[in-house]
């Protein structure tokens, strides 16, 4: 069942407590418009607080991929911010701190919009992951892939250096700065084995077919956990991610106090006494 209509998203419910996030544009390859990302984060924000969602799976539609990355016909076009030169008499620092930079600040929060999603997200792709999707993959949970996936960070081929997340959020997911500055200045391909290699993905499997059953298992067994340890387990890791080992614990423990004292915690701990499965209402 569908829970809204999108132009550039298809969003349904297909099983109790896991959102099906498709990108929708498939005789493009998935490739962003400006009005595409802006409506990923109404997708996103939407679910981040419904009640009714526990997991979210984010594919894209059709078998040619996930997505090519941002749309080079609007990057070439008159409306675009890549393409429009200061006029005569148009102060470049001026522009540059208002116009652009604020067309920037924006583009950053979409593509943040699905990291900072109270609901686990797991990407599954497939196909070319290009450009413009490395920053929207590399900013969900977890990311498994097919074994034809292609991935690219490409901007550098296009004469900037990418500013809306995957130059600040790839060294802290693969942990090697020597590859993240290969991938990233070269501009050049590397296929699902690499990915993998690095920790990019964690797994690789060998259809679209069977990433979307793999993805869908994973948010299943997700969404019948404890939504507050789950949700409150995602804030913690981002949190603790840009800051000291004290730092992290000292939030931790304040937040924990409070967060512990669900009424899941008896529920899971008699659920594993009687082996029974346990059951959780909505946040």
């Amino acid at each position: 069942m569908s829970n809204q209509d999108y132009k550039y998203f298809r969003v349904t419910i297909p099983e109790p407590w896991i959102a099906h996030v498709e990108i929708n544009r498939p005789g493009q390859v998935n490739a962003f418009l400006e009005d595409g990302w802006r409506e990923m984060r109404t997708v996103f924000d939407h679910l981040s607080t419904d009640p009714s969602v526990r997991a979210i799976v984010f594919s894209g539609s059709g078998e040619k991929g996930f997505s090519v990355g941002i749309d080079l016909k609007w990057v070439s076009g008159q409306d675009s911010p890549f393409m429009v030169g200061p006029g005569e008499g148009v102060d470049p620092g001026r522009r540059a701190v208002t116009q652009l930079r604020r067309f920037g600040v924006e583009f950053q929060e979409c593509i943040s919009s699905i990291e900072k999603c109270e609901k686990p997200v797991i990407c599954a792709m497939h196909g070319y992951a290009l450009g413009m999707a490395m920053d929207v993959c590399s900013a969900t949970d977890m990311r498994i892939c097919s074994k034809d996936t292609v991935f690219c960070v490409k901007e550098v081929d296009i004469g900037i250096a990418s500013d809306i997340g995957i130059l600040a959020r790839l060294p802290k997911v693969v942990g090697s700065y020597t590859w993240v500055k290969d991938v990233a200045m070269s501009g050049r391909n590397f296929d699902a084995d690499e990915a993998l290699r690095v920790g990019f993905v964690s797994r690789v499997l060998p259809t679209k077919k069977d990433v979307m059953q793999e993805a869908f298992r994973v948010a299943r067994n997700l969404s019948e956990k404890s939504p507050v340890a789950v949700q409150t387990i995602k804030h913690f890791l981002d949190y603790s991610r840009d800051r000291t080992v004290p730092e992290g614990l000292q939030y931790q423990l304040a937040y924990n106090v409070a967060a512990v004292q669900t009424r899941d915690v008896p529920v899971a701990i008699s659920s594993m006494v009687s082996k029974k499965k346990p059951v959780f209402g909505k946040l």
